[in-house]
């Protein structure tokens, strides 16, 4: 099993939905880092519930860094941040021992391992995603000293352009959710980042996004309305997405992401009826991680200190 994701910046995530604590483990970063424990902190606040809807699972989301760092500062080694549950009710789940929730990976999971976590779907979990956004955090750290910048926006839910409170309370009403889409915006990336074949920006952005358990699609630029367009048409630069040939052009990288409704379902108030209130965050995240590794491709570690600042 790969927990794994980076090249130079990698991430490895661990821990369990209903576990003792999840965590991240973030190798690639050279020593002398400030790190700000607040920008994690607002970070991890930006995914926690809120609004119509939310799941009333209540974690403090406190986190702790053991190792790796010394007098507030990265030294080189393996940085390890660790998040305690402390809302975690195992025993919530113990009907779904022996069956398996409809949409979910529960089934999938046991084909692939023959046993697994059936506590709110253990590694399965949107919990999961909480040592993602930690990750993040600290890659948007660094990002923001080149002037780089990463927004998302709810553009529609459940199809709705704009009644987003009204379309989730009919959900609950239906004891049902909903799913809707999510715009990514990358500010202030330079032209030259990014593969020209297998390792394209894009195609890695995906499989950064489309990592992400509620995600069922992504489309750059134009995306699916390209079929619609002529090629003079699709050919100007702001169709592009921000990407030509799998390599930044220097403009905006914009992308729109398709989140499922939660899969969980008629299971009381423990889950949200709309997951795309809270994904933003880890969207943000996993954007920033790729970013930032492909930076490090780029400007290999010998010259980091002409294009880093090492107080971030």
């Amino acid at each position: 099993m790969s927990n794994t994701f980076g090249n130079i910046f990698k991430i490895t995530t661990f821990g369990e939905s209903h576990g003792t604590l999840l965590g991240v483990t973030i190798d690639g970063l050279w020593g002398g880092i400030k790190i700000s424990q607040k920008n994690i902190s607002d970070a991890l606040d930006e995914r926690k519930p809120s609004g119509v809807g939310s799941t009333e699972r209540r974690e403090k989301d406190e986190f702790e860094i053991v190792s790796g760092l010394f007098e507030g500062k990265t030294t080189g080694a393996p940085l390890t941040i660790i998040i305690k549950n402390t809302d975690a009710r195992p025993q919530d789940y113990e009907s779904l021992k022996n069956t398996f929730r409809d949409g979910h990976g529960d089934k999938s999971w046991l084909d692939r391992y023959g046993y697994r976590d059936y506590r709110g779907g253990g590694r399965l979990s949107g919990r999961e995603t909480v040592s993602r956004v930690v990750a993040g955090a600290i890659a948007m750290q660094i990002l923001n000293t080149l002037g780089i910048s990463i927004k998302t926006e709810i553009v529609s839910i459940h199809g709705d352009y704009e009644n987003f409170d009204n379309i989730i309370k009919k959900a609950m009403e239906m004891h049902d959710s909903v799913g809707g889409r999510i715009k990514c915006t990358i500010s202030g990336v330079e032209a030259g980042i990014g593969e020209p074949v297998f390792d394209k920006l894009d195609a890695v952005l995906s499989h950064a996004i489309m990592s992400i358990g509620a995600v069922k699609g992504i489309e750059f630029g134009s995306g699916f309305h390209s079929e619609f367009l002529y090629g003079s048409e699709n050919d100007k630069i702001e169709n592009a997405g921000g990407i030509l040939g799998g390599i930044s052009n220097g403009q905006d990288i914009i992308f729109n992401v398709a989140v499922k409704p939660t899969p969980t379902i008629n299971s009381g108030k423990r889950h949200d009826t709309c997951i795309v209130l809270r994904i933003g965050a880890v969207i943000k995240a996993m954007a920033a991680i790729t970013i930032l590794d492909y930076y490090l491709i780029k400007y290999s570690s010998n010259n980091l200190k002409r294009y880093f600042k090492k107080e971030v």
